[in-house]
């Protein structure tokens, strides 16, 4: 066992897919708990904790403010205290300024938006990124593009060159959707034939992660 996970789940808003996908990916390396917008922790409850994970949904900036409500200050002294932070897709946008603001010198924007971006719409494709310098298909569903000039340990690029994917210290960040399972591809009848196989995309996701638990 290599560490333990919080994972924050309110479906649809984080939705039991990316915590499922997650837990898939990652297999039995990692043990996990859950917790929720309905309840508080007390400063204990995060001694155990190695890795707090936010993963995607159908969230915005309101979203954030009812379901995020009683645990931005518990999850800025956890990572305070030398605690891990794991974002994917929203998850990944909410380290930056408008949210949690857990970032140095950089920012989560649209990748949509961005100069000479492959995509002007924010539906599910099977989007090409460069993840460590190899070719990759990844699941992608209006992902950020990590922007700034802070330091940034770049993992995956998109088409443009925007960091996909990387690390600021214990941050580690994800726009697209390493852990997208074949169902995710079968609910889109574009997507149904581009499965680029779950293990290739979970093997990458596990070594992210083993990553961030090194830092």
């Amino acid at each position: 066992m290599r560490g333990k996970i919080a994972i924050f789940l309110d479906h649809p808003r984080i939705s039991t897919d990316g915590v499922n996908g997650l837990m898939n990916a990652l297999g039995s390396h990692y043990s996990y708990k859950i917790f929720t917008r309905h309840r508080n922790h007390n400063e204990n409850w995060w001694d155990d904790v190695d890795i707090v994970a936010i993963l995607g949904g159908i969230g915005d900036a309101q979203t954030f403010k009812v379901v995020m409500r009683n645990h931005v200050l518990p999850i800025k002294n956890y990572l305070a205290r030398g605690g891990r932070y794991l974002g994917i897709c929203m998850g990944a946008y909410w380290a930056g300024s408008h949210y949690l603001d857990i970032l140095n010198g950089r920012d989560c924007v649209q990748y949509l938006a961005r100069p000479k971006t492959d995509t002007h719409r924010p539906h599910a494709k099977n989007l090409l990124v460069k993840w460590k310098g190899n070719s990759e298909r990844m699941f992608w569903y209006d992902g950020c593009s990590i922007v700034g000039k802070g330091k940034f340990d770049v993992i995956s690029t998109y088409p443009n060159g925007d960091a996909m994917a990387g690390f600021q210290g214990r941050i580690g960040l994800i726009g697209s959707h390493p852990e997208a399972e074949k169902y995710w591809y079968d609910d889109y009848t574009w997507m149904a034939k581009v499965w680029p196989g779950g293990e290739r995309n979970h093997g990458l996701l596990l070594d992210f992660v083993d990553e961030l638990m090194h830092r």
